[in-house]
């Protein structure tokens, strides 16, 4: 009767945890990634046989080692160890603040606002030119009026947001 995976990896531990050990120089390391070997044995073993199961464990642990120490180098090259708790505490957030969202969703109202007060072919015009990204000839046929008509809506319209945003301090 084959001796078992168990029984096979205890006795290759020894030697398993030397190979991992040359490579990481960590024990606490060499012991997970000898764990990991384990069970990667244990998973090929269930998709079918493996011919050599002494040499599948120390290749397996062979490779596990190698891309540790490759991931290792690499979070080295980009991360920093050196700062403290109080440093990364005071790294802006990628999301704005509370306090921008308020300011920002009153501009946008500020900004509606004062499209309302244009009349409908001009707040057309700019919708579908700076908002839906239409071309002016599409915008001109759509809307029935000449290319010139559409850019002088649009030249209206954004004058007119301009003035309504610096009225609210914005610009």
């Amino acid at each position: 009767m084959p001796p078992n995976l168990t029984t096979i990896f205890l006795s290759e531990k020894r030697s398993l945890m030397g190979s991992v050990m040359r490579i990481v120089r960590d024990p606490s390391t060499a012991e997970d990634l000898a764990q990991e070997t384990y069970l990667r044995t244990r998973k090929a073993l269930e998709a079918g046989p493996i011919d050599r199961i002494e040499a599948f464990l120390h290749h397996t642990a062979r490779n596990l080692a190698l891309d540790h120490e490759r991931r290792r180098r690499t979070r080295a090259r980009y991360e920093r160890t050196d700062l403290e708790v109080q440093d990364c505490t005071e790294i802006p957030a990628e999301t704005p603040s509370p306090e921008t969202i308020a300011i920002e969703r009153e501009r946008v109202r500020h900004l509606a606002a004062a499209l309302e007060k244009l009349p409908e072919r001009t707040r057309r015009a700019w919708m579908l030119a700076r908002v839906e990204g239409w071309p002016y000839p599409k915008i001109a046929e759509h809307l029935g009026v000449s290319q010139n008509t559409v850019f002088n809506d649009v030249k209206l319209a954004m004058g007119h947001c301009h003035d309504a945003m610096r009225k609210l301090g914005s610009l």
